[in-house]
């Protein structure tokens, strides 16, 4: 609660500063190689969840449908509350709900973390509408079928959404996820097996 005032704090006192994520709180990384997507908080993996980027590979000029790559962070949230399945049309909700995997649709549902680059590889990705966003098209999710969004399921991205904040810092890489996760401490045996020996 303390970090969330002075975050609030310092957004309205210095308005002039250069946007930027914060290095407190959870973290996103995003693997396109894997089409998975993890939330890291206090070095330790609190959630994966499987996802969808470009079809068009990675990239950010106008026009191209590419998924960015590199740090950006969390810039906007949209969806408080709505039902799982809400058709948000130009970031407002509308008031029709739909099925996963609906014949047809394409829709953004659920929920909006709308992101914004931090570099000059993704400079262009608040402009752009480069969002983690619901789909009903679950069945497509683990391989490359959005128009350069980071697409998740209705369930897991009303999850995410939670999770993060206002400047919390996402990472897109074409790394696996495997190499983009905290050192895992060594095990309990192992250390036992240490001081025994």
């Amino acid at each position: 609660m303390i970090r969330k005032i002075l975050l609030a704090l310092l957004l309205s006192c210095v308005p002039l500063l250069p946007a930027r994520a914060y290095d407190f709180g959870p973290s996103v990384v995003i693997s396109v190689g894997d089409q998975k997507l993890a939330v890291i908080d206090n070095g330790k993996v609190k959630a994966k969840y499987e996802i969808s980027t470009s079809k068009y590979g990675l990239g950010d000029t106008n026009g191209s449908y590419k998924t960015p790559v590199g740090a950006l962070w969390v810039c906007n949230k949209i969806g408080d509350h709505l039902a799982p399945g809400t058709v948000i049309k130009n970031r407002v909700a509308t008031r029709e709900v739909v099925a996963p995997n609906a014949p047809g649709r394409d829709p953004i549902v659920s929920r909006v973390i709308w992101l914004q680059g931090m570099n000059e590889a993704n400079r262009n990705a608040y402009d752009r509408g480069i969002y983690i966003h619901g789909t009903p098209e679950e069945r497509l999710l683990g391989h490359e079928a959005s128009y350069g969004c980071i697409r998740m399921r209705s369930k897991d991205v009303i999850a995410l959404y939670d999770q993060v904040h206002i400047g919390t810092r996402v990472t897109i890489s074409s790394q696996p996820l495997s190499t983009m996760l905290p050192a895992r401490p060594h095990s309990r045996f192992w250390l036992f097996s240490l001081f025994k020996g």
